[in-house]
């Protein structure tokens, strides 16, 4: 029995995670392919989940393939990830069903079809400059050259893995560049097109060939994030320079195409929603064509297909209402979505608000903002996304709260996002006077006398040195529960510093009460006691 199914099923595995493109990768491939070649794969079993075999190597390496999971590989040799052993031990199985060479030159195929397609796309160029950089400017002609371009290049399906996508993609660029309109207003449009297109036509073919978000975030996330630093700019530069006639029908037919980017796949909620919002807030201004955007949205929300999300849709609507000024129907949309889905966009409102000086309606994002953080940072997985999150909620509420004097809101949203907050809200503090509360806020958040800048400690110590008493008191019980000596001796070391304070404000009863009654609680701790008498504590 050959397992030929399990065979096949590592085969594709193998297939999209080693990239012909890389040089780590290629070599990884050739060193098993001459271990392979060279006879050095022994004993070769097949058994329920995996195969095992040795490698002779310059010593004998033992191997086990999973075939469902790679990660649950493994080798004696002591290279970390995917090694040439397993590399060797696949292609003696692979060569017991099919030709191992068929398997390598299939899998650099996407390489040298590469280099054919440079060449034959920029000599495909020409042909598109004659007709889209002479010819008087036309928008079907436009996204018909682009669509052609696209799927000559791209989606052929006979090339699926990720690895190949950036480097076509560059290609296709430059072939629609290079026809891009000689005159420099109708260039800047051009582009503006062919980026919306572009993108549309990558999230798509995206799901077509069935490529993971976490592949494509590794692999090509950054072709959407261009195309959307693109569409940005040209947005910006066209809407801020008088536009002809001409393109009142372009920036019509666009605005469809806006909507085709919002609901064209499941994928990519968070561009496709940038890219929409972006197109309406600062070129499609015209209010009817709005109110017939929000029509449409309602439409398409009504007949949604089983596979369609509705969010990207809400969210637009919603946008939609803010900017028509009707701030009612736009928390309709808003109220009935779940927190964890809207709240980020809440985020992006009150920076909207606060750059136009709508400081109404941005306070009425932050009151809103502040009934939603608590839980959306539950949501949230690692502690690195939620400090990251509260960064940015930080850097757009402080916008408002300076414009408008309201450190009050501020210190309300430091105190909701705790303790991802702390040294943003650490800092306030401070700088404020308020060392009471600066003392309180680090118990609160756990941290121990010693954690304290010692800067900061001289200055509390000499303006307000009761602050410490309490932090002190906190960090010297936290020692003496650990029972081991070594935390003894650093217990006694803060209560030798809460000594000093105690003397200082001239509350000396009130230290020989304390330390009569800890060493009477402590009396059983015989270690503790030593390290008391031997540092003269008692």
């Amino acid at each position: 029995m050959t397992h030929e199914s399990e065979i096949q099923s590592l085969s594709e595995q193998l297939s999209g995670y080693l990239n012909p493109n890389d040089p780590e990768d290629a070599k990884l491939v050739q060193s098993g392919l001459v271990l392979y070649r060279q006879g050095l794969v022994k004993q070769l079993q097949f058994w329920k989940d995996d195969m095992t075999s040795t490698v002779h190597d310059v010593t004998p390496c033992h191997v086990k393939l999973n075939y469902t999971f790679l990660s649950e590989s493994s080798c004696t040799c002591p290279m970390d990830g995917f090694c040439r052993h397993r590399m060797a031990v696949f292609f003696e199985a692979y060569s017991r069903t099919s030709s191992v060479a068929d398997w390598v030159s299939e899998w650099r195929e996407p390489v040298r079809e590469q280099a054919s397609f440079s060449k034959w796309g920029l000599q495909t160029a020409k042909d598109l400059i004659k007709a889209n950089g002479v010819l008087k400017p036309d928008y079907s002609r436009w996204v018909h050259s682009f669509e052609v371009s696209f799927d000559t290049l791209l989606a052929t399906k006979k090339y699926t893995s990720p690895y190949v996508i950036p480097e076509l993609f560059g290609i296709y660029l430059k072939r629609i560049g290079a026809s891009a309109p000689l005159e420099p207003e109708w260039r800047l449009l051009y582009e503006l097109v062919s980026s919306v297109v572009s993108f549309r036509k990558l999230a798509v073919l995206s799901e077509q060939l069935g490529h993971e978000e976490d592949t494509v975030r590794r692999v090509y996330i950054h072709l959407f994030h261009n195309l959307m630093d693109d569409i940005s700019d040209l947005t910006e530069k066209i809407s801020v320079q008088t536009m002809p006639f001409a393109f009142d029908k372009f920036i019509e037919r666009l605005k469809d195409e806006a909507f085709d980017v919002l609901t064209c796949t499941k994928g990519f909620e968070l561009e496709r929603i940038y890219v929409h919002r972006l197109l309406w807030t600062d070129l499609f201004k015209n209010k009817e064509w709005r109110q017939e955007e929000i029509l449409k949205i309602g439409g398409r929300l009504k007949s949604l297909e089983e596979w369609e999300n509705p969010v990207p849709l809400e969210i637009a609507a919603a946008h939609l209402y803010f900017l028509l000024g009707n701030d009612e129907l736009a928390m309709k949309f808003i109220n009935r979505m779940e927190d964890d889905v809207v709240t980020p966009y809440i985020v992006y409102w009150i920076g909207y608000f606060s750059a136009g000086k709508a400081w109404g309606r941005a306070l009425m994002m932050i009151e809103l903002l502040l009934q939603k953080l608590k839980g959306y940072l539950d949501v949230l997985g690692s502690y690195h996304s939620r400090s990251k999150f509260t960064r940015n909620v930080l850097r757009t509420v402080a916008v408002y709260c300076g414009e408008t004097d309201r450190l009050d809101l501020y210190e309300r949203v430091l105190l909701s996002t705790l303790p991802y907050s702390f040294g943003e809200y650490e800092y306030l503090l401070f700088e404020r006077g308020q060392y009471d509360r600066w003392s309180e806020l680090h118990a609160l958040v756990g941290l121990s006398f010693q954690d304290l800048p010692k800067d900061r400690v001289k200055l509390v110590e000499k303006e307000r040195p009761e602050v410490l008493l309490g932090l002190l008191h906190q960090t010297a019980q936290q020692e003496i529960d650990q029972k081991n000596r070594s935390s003894y001796r650093t217990a006694v070391r803060h209560l030798k510093k809460l000594r000093t304070l105690y003397k200082k404000l001239k509350r000396v009863e009130d230290w020989e009460y304390f330390i009569n009654e800890l060493l009477e609680r402590t009396k059983r701790l015989r270690a503790f006691h030593e390290e008391c008498q031997r540092s003269k504590l008692i």
